[in-house]
């Protein structure tokens, strides 16, 4: 059965040691993005930092990938541009996803995440009307958990 997900949520990224970001649902684009301030070619390996210094989440960790591809992907002005693309596992819902994400400066965007119809399809149902329904059934969980421990 497929969940119902809203027009924006809270994901983790486990590998990447990020929790609760926001993300934009946008059923508009094939694949997912990530925001990224750096990312160049070093030794055969891609090397970036995710977010920026103003974001909240920000460590400015270095993160090593030997394994990327480098795509034209649109943008939503319809101009291709030539983003790096890396595999890592997106958690939402408690489902661990393993899928691709373009890395490209969304720091004049709301949200640093944005999960492309490549990851909804087959897997969940967008109501525009909704907003932080795998957050808040995360939140709850914890809070559940809390209590029977106590």
């Amino acid at each position: 059965m497929q969940k119902i997900l809203g027009r924006y949520d809270r994901v983790d990224l486990p590998e990447l040691g990020l929790q609760s970001i926001h993300a934009k649902i946008d059923t508009g684009a094939y694949t997912s993005s990530l925001h990224c301030s750096k990312a160049e070619v070093v030794n055969g390996n891609l090397e970036f930092v995710l977010l920026d210094k103003e974001h909240p989440e920000f460590t400015g960790m270095k993160f090593i990938f030997p394994q990327f591809e480098v795509r034209d992907i649109k943008n939503s002005f319809g101009e291709v541009e030539r983003r790096f693309v890396i595999v890592t596992t997106l958690k939402i819902f408690n489902e661990e996803i393993i899928t691709e994400f373009s890395l490209s400066n969304r720091g004049s965007l709301k949200f640093p995440i944005l999960i492309g119809r490549k990851i909804l399809r087959d897997r969940f149902v967008i109501d525009v009307k909704q907003k932080n329904l795998s957050y808040r059934e995360k939140r709850n969980l914890q809070q559940a958990l809390k209590q029977n421990k106590g």
